[in-house]
């Protein structure tokens, strides 16, 4: 096992995983912006070191600086959390010729199924159902229209490498696909530094369903069933839950077993996750492959009792699974609210700021990831979000019911946040009946 890990990432996962560090014995050195100078977690780790000013290009997403770091605190691994450069082939690759343990998969297999288009051709080799489209990166507009007329409208381009909706647009005909095509390349470039895009053919009403699985260095795999999120705004997720509700069993073991026959296949180690989008019908059909612990991991910890954060630790050291197939069993339902610094009634505009008000809610069944305390002040420099708030029970029903309550005792202020909101879907009564599509939140919104 390893002495000591760096921690290149910031927030909620940066606690998180200090704490999973912690329980496994093991010393945590958390890195920081000057933006992140006063963040309180910092004091929980056995060390902390600043890389630079506040924003992410100059701090967290600079890798010398992050070497620097793990080399003068003489570190055995770097645990990437999510975000920055958890995705970042190169940077895999850059610990791996510093002899610093990646925690996460390798250069090879991230290379593999963290682009999008290498990841479809992964899951057609594994036989896991794909969207019909290119085979690959569009290279000509005029190869994009001839796709699109196989395939028939509407059509949607998304981008190879990264996510969170960048580079990715709807196309309802040619026209649209001809404009779109130049604009989400440029997009793309310029956010993931890679301007490939591909095609494939969109869903108007469908839903996201993801499955959680785990791979170590020896071959095992196993899956942690499948999570709904459904609940989106701009591609962004809102609410998550596990298990998904509504889904055929059959259809959640076969689309589970698919998930863990990829991740298998491509010879990786760590948390991934695969994402799919399942029709009317409950057809799946595979998104992309998310090659980093999920910001909605907790969900699936608290209806399976497995530490994901741990496991990916164990498992960078070269250690087993431990835990096979047949010993993953489902336990009740969880829901989780991601809680960000943004008013809902100024069309989600970020309110950061400082925090002058802090009770978090608790009792059983409820569980708060988050990094803010009374007196912290939310930097204006990057992602809103400042906490999930998780709730477990026995079915469905009882956790909203829960998640209601929660809520309910939630006082953050005087900053904005979307607690407000979250309260409103609890009540909503499609929401309450499960199976909403993607596009569930914007209609409603509107």
């Amino acid at each position: 096992m390893f002495s000591r890990v760096l921690i290149a990432n910031r927030g909620e996962i940066a606690l998180r995983i200090i704490r999973a560090c912690r329980e496994l014995e093991i010393e945590s050195v958390c890195v920081y912006s000057q933006a992140d100078a006063d963040a309180p977690y910092l004091r929980l780790a056995d060390e902390a070191i600043c890389i630079g000013p506040g924003p992410a290009p100059q701090s967290y997403l600079n890798i010398s600086r992050l070497i620097a770091a793990a080399e003068i605190a003489n570190v055995d691994a770097i645990h990437p959390g999510y975000g920055f450069l958890a995705e970042r082939a190169d940077f895999a690759q850059v610990c791996r010729d510093c002899k610093i343990e990646f925690i996460g998969p390798s250069p090879e297999a991230m290379g593999k199924l963290g682009d999008k288009v290498e990841a479809k051709r992964a899951a057609k080799a594994a036989k896991v159902p794909i969207f019909p489209g290119s085979e690959g990166a569009i290279e000509e507009e005029e190869e994009a229209v001839e796709v699109a007329a196989e395939i028939g409208y509407p059509v949607i381009i998304k981008a190879s490498a990264g996510g969170g909706g960048r580079g990715m647009r709807v196309c309802h005909n040619e026209a649209s696909l001809r404009t779109n095509l130049r604009n989400a390349r440029q997009e793309a470039l310029a956010a993931f530094g890679n301007g490939a895009v591909f095609i494939e053919k969109f869903l108007e009403a469908a839903r996201h369903v993801e499955v959680q699985v785990l791979g170590d260095k020896h071959g095992n795999s196993v899956h942690l069933y499948e999570r709904d999120c459904s609940m989106q705004r701009r591609h962004q997720k809102v609410i998550e839950e596990a298990p998904a509700p509504n889904v055929d069993p059959k259809k959640r073991d076969s689309v589970c077993s698919a998930a863990a026959r990829l991740i298998r296949n491509a010879g990786y180690s760590g948390a991934a996750t695969v994402e799919f989008l399942m029709d009317d019908k409950q057809n799946f059909y595979m998104l992309e492959v998310n090659t980093r612990v999920q910001v909605e991991h907790p969900v699936t910890e608290m209806i399976t009792g497995v530490d994901i954060v741990k496991a990916t630790i164990r498992v960078a050291a070269g250690e087993e699974l431990g835990i096979r197939q047949r010993d993953v069993k489902v336990n009740g339902h969880a829901i989780e609210c991601r809680i960000n610094a943004e008013d809902p009634e100024r069309n989600f505009m970020p309110s950061p700021g400082r925090i002058e008000t802090f009770e978090a809610p608790g009792g059983p069944g409820v569980r708060m990831d988050t990094h803010a305390v009374t007196g912290y002040t939310v930097p204006p420099n990057y992602d809103s979000m400042i906490g999930k708030l998780i709730v477990h029970a026995e079915d469905r029903a009882s956790a909203i019911t829960r998640m209601e309550r929660a809520l309910a005792e939630f006082r953050i202020g005087p900053i904005k946040t979307t607690i407000p909101l979250h309260a409103q879907l609890m009540r909503n009564g499609a929401f309450r009946q499960g199976g909403i599509d993607i596009h569930f939140l914007e209609r409603l919104l509107k």
